[in-house]
């Protein structure tokens, strides 16, 4: 890990990719250098010209996203935040396996809506403070019009907002919308975690889960993978297009 007393003798900049798993971020981060974790968070690094990447995860939820963020920034200010990660589908043009930019993050808990720096050619996602049933999914699709639902991207557009950075997102998708999935929020732990135990017990005398969560599995596996591609693609057009000045072009 990069530490601070680096970046600030070699005036780095730091960009921050925030997920809620490891799975998330698991092909992106490979050959990056890990953290031990220390507080329930876990997060990579990578030096990139005069860049740093930090990529971090602490669960699921704004809460974890919070102590994410939080770790992100420990070591110093950050000059963008992107929220990455796996999402369900709210509509049938969203693809499984695919990776998608955003162009407005929605908190339904507040309203509040988040603009990402570059929002050209991106979809519209929810967030929600639990996951979302298939039929939550179809009154989301038609309350909002949005096309994406997740569980952390609205906290990190307001984390960014609160620090005047540039926020962006990038979300690919595991569940479409008419996905038979069981329902995951008894197993979620107050700190973003799942009961995985539980949840496989839960599902054990429950077949008709069995193969909707099966393909769930392959498509998060094509997700991460797409994401990969997908972010480190703007990680390197985001990195050459700063300014010696230290603003971003793209803001």
């Amino acid at each position: 890990m990069v530490s601070s007393a680096w970046i600030r003798a070699h005036g780095l900049r730091r960009i921050a990719i925030i997920a809620a798993l490891p799975g998330e971020l698991k092909p992106l981060v490979k050959g990056w250098e890990r953290k031990l974790e220390t507080t329930g968070v876990t997060s990579w690094s990578l030096r990139h010209d005069n860049t740093v990447w930090i990529a971090t995860c602490a669960g699921m939820g704004s809460d974890a996203a919070t102590r994410a963020f939080a770790e992100a920034e420990k070591d110093g200010k950050l000059n963008s935040a992107i929220s990455i990660g796996w999402a369900g589908a709210l509509d049938h043009s969203s693809l499984v396996g695919e990776a998608y930019a955003v162009a407005e993050v929605i908190d339904v808990r507040t309203a509040e809506r988040y603009g990402v720096a570059d929002s050209s050619g991106g979809l519209k996602l929810v967030t929600t403070p639990t996951v979302a049933s298939a039929n939550e999914k179809r009154r989301l699709a038609k309350s909002y019009g949005a096309a994406l639902v997740d569980m952390e991207a609205a906290t990190i557009g307001r984390l960014a907002r609160a620090r005047d950075i540039p926020f962006y997102c990038f979300k690919a998708v595991t569940d479409g919308v008419d996905a038979n999935l069981p329902d995951f929020n008894p197993f979620v732990t107050r700190d973003g975690q799942m009961r995985i135990f539980a949840f496989a017990l839960h599902c054990a005398s429950r077949p008709w889960y069995w193969a909707p969560l099966l393909r769930m599995g392959k498509n998060s596996v094509r997700a991460a993978d797409a994401l990969k591609l997908r972010v480190n693609s703007f990680l390197n057009e985001l990195t050459n297009a700063k300014k010696s000045d230290g603003h971003d072009n793209r803001r």
